[in-house]
């Protein structure tokens, strides 16, 4: 019997939403052969799955109904993905995140304290705690913390200078010249290295700590506030070490961190101020004796932003019960420990730091002072609704600053109202 070319397409069409609806039923696990239920997380760096893997091992031994599977996107197109997932009811059950205000404010997140008990988040860094904490209530599970930032030294090219370690420790910039002994202590090493120093549009590690010790913020009451005396200071002692030659040209270095850190891998640079995110790069790849240091005293002291990565729960998932034990499995010191036993990173719960400590005691490193510059006060990174997009529309003033192209005062000023202007279309 010949079939009608329209009752074909039409059973074609049937047989791919079977195959369709069979695949998400397999996907999903319920009420599949093995009775497991899937639970998946999202995550933007690669090298943390066989961390999370080896934690996750064990939270399905002791759940063997729970299946979790870790999925990768990388962190260039990470937000938009997320953003656009969530908007659309397809993004993961659980997902890594530290800018989550908006998913917050929007009824996409399960409120933390109500799933663990306000109890649970006594176990973690307070700093972690209070980024993640918004309306009064917790809104992610903080899973580690990047840590102060700090200066790794090349001791070889300092001993070439005639500069002690020591002196890094107590130098201090400032913008009275009568006070700053950090700009001399720089042009000392110009003598054994093309740029002593990575002064560059670096929001985190660079950014942050200057405008901090400067005795300025970020944000303020919900707008941007380091148009401010103190940002200027910071901004114009940080451009001006780029157009002294005391740091590489920012159109090297302005959008990427790269060029300075494979400058001071490559034997270049005596100096490299950055975060423990390339402790791991640094112990592989550095071919000399080197080692960690505070970052510079500012007027203000010294001042770093402790930024923290943790784990939010789509309130959309059809798993609450799942997602609720993997949450808590995070969070708990048994779970958390796996992120720092090879020092890829500091465990946002604080028992269980010492674990990386340990291992980069074994290496030989000391990393007290990533740790011991957030002693004191602390700068926050800024947040809220539209952060994202505001920081966006900021940095490329920062970069024409850096380049030279714009005075620092007028440039301040443009950059602070194009971030404003962001938020308020929010």
């Amino acid at each position: 019997m010949r079939v009608k070319e329209s009752t074909r397409v039409v059973l074609g069409i049937l047989v791919v939403i079977a195959l369709l609806i069979g695949a998400a039923l397999w996907l999903g696990r319920d009420g599949a052969a093995s009775g497991r239920t899937v639970v998946r997380l999202r995550i933007w760096d690669q090298s943390f799955v066989a961390a999370y893997r080896a934690s996750l091992d064990e939270f399905e031994r002791s759940n063997p109904d729970v299946e979790v599977r870790i999925t990768v996107v990388p962190w260039a197109s990470y937000a938009r993905k997320l953003r656009l997932d969530v908007a659309g009811g397809i993004a993961d059950d659980l997902f890594w995140t530290s800018l989550y205000e908006d998913f917050a404010d929007s009824g996409k997140l399960l409120d933390v304290d109500a799933e663990l008990g306000a109890e649970a988040a006594r176990a973690w860094d307070r700093f972690a705690v209070a980024q993640f904490t918004r309306g009064g209530k917790l809104w992610a599970v903080p899973q580690f913390v990047d840590g102060g930032s700090a200066v790794y030294f090349n001791r070889d090219l300092l001993d070439a200078a005639g500069v002690a370690p020591q002196e890094l420790a107590s130098a201090r910039w400032d913008p009275d010249p009568a006070v700053d002994n950090f700009r001399p202590l720089l042009r000392r090493m110009t003598a054994v290295a093309p740029w002593p120093y990575n002064a560059a549009d670096d929001f985190q590690s660079l950014l942050l700590p200057y405008i901090g010790s400067a005795g300025g913020q970020m944000q303020e009451n919900g707008r941007f506030a380091f148009a401010s005396a103190p940002g200027r200071d910071a901004f114009e002692y940080l451009v001006g070490l780029v157009a002294a030659g005391l740091s590489p040209s920012a159109a090297d270095t302005n959008g990427s961190s790269d060029f300075a850190k494979n400058a001071f891998l490559q034997g270049r640079m005596p100096l490299f101020q950055s975060g423990t995110f390339n402790l791991a790069t640094v112990r592989k790849n550095a071919g000399f004796r080197w080692g960690v240091t505070l970052i510079p005293n500012g007027p203000q002291g010294r001042v770093s932003a402790n930024n923290s990565v943790g784990v939010a729960a789509n309130s959309a998932t059809a798993h609450p019960d799942a997602v609720r034990r993997v949450l808590g499995w995070l969070g708990s010191a048994a779970g958390n420990r796996y992120l720092g036993l090879d020092g890829a990173s500091i465990p946002a719960v604080v028992s269980e730091q010492l674990v990386y400590r340990d291992y980069w005691a074994r290496q030989g490193v000391d990393v007290s002072p990533f740790f011991e510059v957030l002693r004191g006060r602390q700068i926050s990174a800024g947040g809220g609704p539209g952060f994202p997009a505001a920081l966006q529309a900021m940095l490329p003033v920062f970069d024409e600053m850096f380049l030279g192209r714009i005075p620092v005062a007028a440039g301040l000023e443009r950059a602070r109202r194009a971030g404003d202007e962001v938020l308020d279309q929010e």
